[in-house]
């Protein structure tokens, strides 16, 4: 139960406060790391096992130790579960992005619109128009609400504050290292692999619930499934096209194609059947994007009240161990 108040909380303080302007834990940690990897870099893969199991244990085991001394404070264990869980939680910060991008294009800023970019993506925004910008957004919007949102509240209702940390800092190395370049070709394939393999579940779970919420932002429910099923494996992404193909079905609009990462460049498959988006589709993105988070802290934070999951996916465990004996 503590855990659970915590969650509900530290979702609570996201909503109301956002993420703090200044001296953000997250950013520290970033900090850290990339001092880390300029002791620790190689360009062997071997070198990226060893930096991801450092970066990321180190902060699961001080969580480890800080849940265990307030295993019988329950208001203590709470506390320390809310304060973690306003730190990796960026909902808030996440819409409000999006609004401010959707207000942009809506004034026709293209500038200002291109100057936001980099707080959602890390595409190239100088030649992209007012409809490549609001696809970049969307797409965004969508594969970040499992990252920054529904990601962090899984895996504290799993384990709680070593969970809710020990996602953080492997996103956070995900986004540092784990993009295809020649730098981190082979050294950042540990954090790549950790940070899909940790959002296996909550993006699938992102998927769903988006895929429910969809009338709540005038979307067909049974075309955003039916986009879902037939679009989400189209993507190179195991995990951001769950939240993608669910994201164009809501909203009835066309997410893909070629994107350019600063001299990368890739092309992806459409996901969904309508138009591409415009600056109104950012805004009922953003909407969603709320809607869901809401809906997975009612998910999380009644299997962190109640035993009876944990236990019935233990037996399963067993049963499954025992058979393959």
């Amino acid at each position: 139960m503590a855990n659970a108040a915590g969650l509900a909380a530290g979702y609570a303080l996201d909503a109301l406060i956002g993420d703090p302007r200044r001296g953000h834990p997250v950013a520290g940690f970033g900090t850290l790391a990339g001092a880390l990897e300029r002791r620790l870099y190689q360009p062997q893969r071997s070198a990226g096992v060893a930096y991801a199991a450092l970066a990321v244990g180190v902060p699961v085991v001080l969580a480890g130790a800080a849940a265990a001394a307030t295993r019988n404070r329950p208001l203590a264990r709470a506390a320390l579960v809310a304060a973690g869980t306003w730190t990796v939680l960026g909902g808030r910060t996440l819409r409000r992005e999006a609004e401010t991008m959707s207000r942009a294009l809506r004034r026709a800023d293209l500038p200002a619109a291109r100057g936001r970019l980099g707080h959602l993506c890390g595409r190239d925004p100088s030649a992209l128009d007012e409809a490549e910008l609001a696809r970049a957004t969307v797409e965004s919007v969508a594969e970040n609400t499992s990252d920054a949102v529904v990601a962090p509240l899984v895996w504290g209702a799993v384990a709680g504050l070593p969970g809710l940390l020990g996602y953080r800092a492997a996103n956070t190395l995900d986004a540092m290292v784990g993009h295809r370049s020649d730098r981190y070709a082979r050294f950042g394939t540990a954090a790549a692999r950790l940070d899909d393999l940790l959002n296996l579940v909550p993006s699938r779970l992102t998927g769903l619930l988006t895929v429910a919420a969809a009338p709540l932002v005038r979307g067909d429910r049974s075309r955003a499934w039916h986009v879902w099923r037939r679009d989400r494996a189209d993507h190179p992404s195991p995990n951001a096209g769950q939240c993608e193909a669910a994201m164009a079905g809501a909203l009835g609009v066309r997410l893909g194609g070629r994107n350019v990462y600063f001299g990368r460049a890739e092309v992806r498959p459409f996901l969904g059947d309508g138009p591409r988006p415009e600056a109104r589709h950012i805004s009922r993105a953003a909407r969603l994007s709320g809607t869901v988070g809401l809906a997975a802290l009612g998910v999380t934070v009644a299997y962190a009240a109640s035993s009876r999951p944990r236990r019935a996916g233990l037996r399963w465990a067993v049963e499954r161990l025992r058979a393959v004996r």
